[in-house]
């Protein structure tokens, strides 16, 4: 169980990963190292899963985003249609779901093109893949990977 100095700390690096632990140390109100102790307590626990930079897909040339529904052949827990999918350098995210459709997978590509091949050359010629459908985004309004962490804890404190 974490604790609210816990959260805190998980607070302030979501906001910024690049932050020095003597910043974090800063804010919370406690030693440097009692904040390394604890940030690395929670990266062994698994609160805290990897840090990454946020690039600019458009500026580096992958322009579209599109959202794959993929309807696998496989048994269900069957792991091989996943497995190929995340071989896959242009797939982002992997969701299996519930429903008519078995995956549904965001990808980055430079162009209508590029998603043509990425259907037709590699999901298309893939033993356990059914069929797929294709929603491509026109405009992102909001994007990131940060959870709502007052929103969460908010009912754990009642």
């Amino acid at each position: 169980m974490i604790d609210g100095i816990d959260r805190e700390i998980l607070t302030i690096i979501q906001g910024d990963a690049r932050i020095s632990n003597a910043e974090v140390a800063r804010r919370v109100g406690l030693a440097p190292s009692a904040t390394l102790e604890r940030t690395r307590k929670l990266e062994a626990q698994g609160y805290i899963t990897g840090y990454e930079a946020r690039l600019n897909a458009a500026k580096l040339g992958a322009r579209l985003l599109a959202f794959i529904y993929v309807r696998s052949n496989e048994g269900p827990g069957s792991p091989d249609t996943s497995r190929f999918l995340s071989t896959l350098p242009e797939v982002q995210e992997i969701h299996h779901i519930a429903g008519e459709d078995c995956f549904l997978v965001k990808v980055r590509v430079a162009d209508t093109q590029a998603l043509a091949r990425l259907l037709r050359e590699r999901l298309g010629s893939h033993e356990s893949i059914q069929s797929t459908r294709t929603t491509i985004v026109l405009e992102t309004v909001k994007e990131h990977g940060w959870l709502p962490l007052e929103t969460l804890w908010e009912h754990e404190d009642e």
